[in-house]
């Protein structure tokens, strides 16, 4: 099964086609293609040249920046961003907080977070999983207590990536420590160059700095940096991990990768029939995942992802690792183009993609009782 365009189609495909490949600067796309990283400027540059166009924040809602495209129009967005290796705007902005801000905010919160969270002005940092609530966030213990106008939060979390960058973090905290563990969950609006904030660096196995500890010791937040209501953080959680599933796993990146394998070593693929064939199997299941993505978007309603995100998110995170593997087998040790001496580096990065998102194990139990009603 193929995506037939409509000529109105094609012309909105073409018009972004041109846009991301003639604005967004060619440095920046070069380093995306060759799967370098990028500094934060090139992330502020990138995302500003989006926004000011009205194609950073689509999904929003329009007067927040959002576009009233179909969900075909939000599909060719996206896959023509990752065709053109233009970095995906800012995940926690974007399709994290920016949509929890606008569904479950105040009027004061939209209007002075919304626009500076569209335009990077603002980077904002997750702050949900702790050293004993990870895929278990439900345990997490980082507390909210009230003092007068205030709250004052306690605790420490950890996997916050690109936290360095950070300007202000999202962040569940227990404010009823008596509630069942979902139900006394709230999130705050935490400004990360508040008194009593510490970010610690964590060296991952790739040797890279991504992630980090965020340490709160007597952090006063005001009240109205609460959001949604009081304990109901979870709900806002649940609908916030939603979207992130739906952007985890990128079809259009992992088709990048092995289009760009396939042209380096074609004389590989030219004497190898077995090689020939496990890119064939990846190319299959490439193309389900497309579909997957098409069908979670179409039946995503009033903001909220479609159950199958869970296999979107599964089969992707399995998809991206599958596909780093064969570059890896590609490259072999002490290559001396720059893509092989990534493919070690980005190997062992994407070993987290079955993590993050929401464990692997945990989208299974979650497509046994939602989807198969087990």
């Amino acid at each position: 099964m193929q995506l037939e365009l409509t000529e109105e189609e094609r012309a909105f495909r073409d018009e972004l086609r041109d846009f991301f490949t003639t604005k967004v600067p060619e440095e920046i796309r070069d380093t995306v293609a060759a799967g370098r990283e990028l500094t934060r400027d090139q992330m502020v540059e990138s995302m500003q040249t989006l926004n000011a166009a009205g194609y950073a924040v689509p999904r929003w809602p329009v007067e927040w920046g959002g576009q009233d495209w179909t969900e075909v129009q939000h599909h060719i967005w996206h896959a023509e961003m990752e065709r053109a290796c233009v970095p995906t705007p800012l995940a926690f902005n974007a399709g994290m907080i920016g949509p929890v801000i606008a569904h479950f905010g105040t009027e004061e919160q939209k209007k002075g977070f919304l626009p500076k969270t569209a335009n990077l002005d603002i980077w904002w940092s997750q702050g949900f999983s702790e050293p004993d609530a990870g895929s278990d966030l439900a345990g997490l213990r980082t507390s909210a207590v009230r003092d007068g106008d205030d709250w004052v939060v306690n605790g420490q979390k950890t996997w916050t990536t690109l936290g360095q960058y950070g300007d202000w973090i999202f962040t569940l905290v227990r404010t009823d420590p008596e509630a069942k563990k979902q139900a006394g969950i709230s999130m705050l609006l935490i400004d990360m160059r508040s008194e009593g904030l510490e970010i610690r660096p964590i060296q991952l196995i790739d040797g890279g700095h991504e992630v980090n500890e965020v340490w709160f010791e007597d952090v006063r937040v005001p009240g109205d940096h609460l959001v949604g209501e009081l304990n109901g953080g979870w709900a806002i959680a649940k609908f916030l991990l939603g979207n992130e599933r739906v952007g985890v796993a990128p079809p259009g990146v992992v088709k990048r990768v092995i289009a760009r394998i396939k042209a380096l070593a074609a004389d590989r693929f030219a004497h190898d029939p077995l090689l020939r064939a496990r890119i064939a199997g990846l190319e299959n299941e490439l193309l389900a995942l497309e579909l997957t993505a098409m069908r979670v978007a179409a039946n995503s309603v009033e903001g909220r992802p479609d159950p199958a995100s869970s296999v979107l998110k599964l089969k992707g995170s399995e998809l991206q690792q599958a596909v780093s593997e064969l570059v890896l087998d590609l490259a072999g040790p002490g290559g001396s183009e720059e893509w092989e001496r990534l493919a070690g580096p980005q190997y062992l990065n994407l070993r987290k993609a079955s993590i993050y998102g929401g464990s692997n194990e945990v989208q299974r139990q979650i497509i046994a009782r939602n989807i198969l009603g087990l």
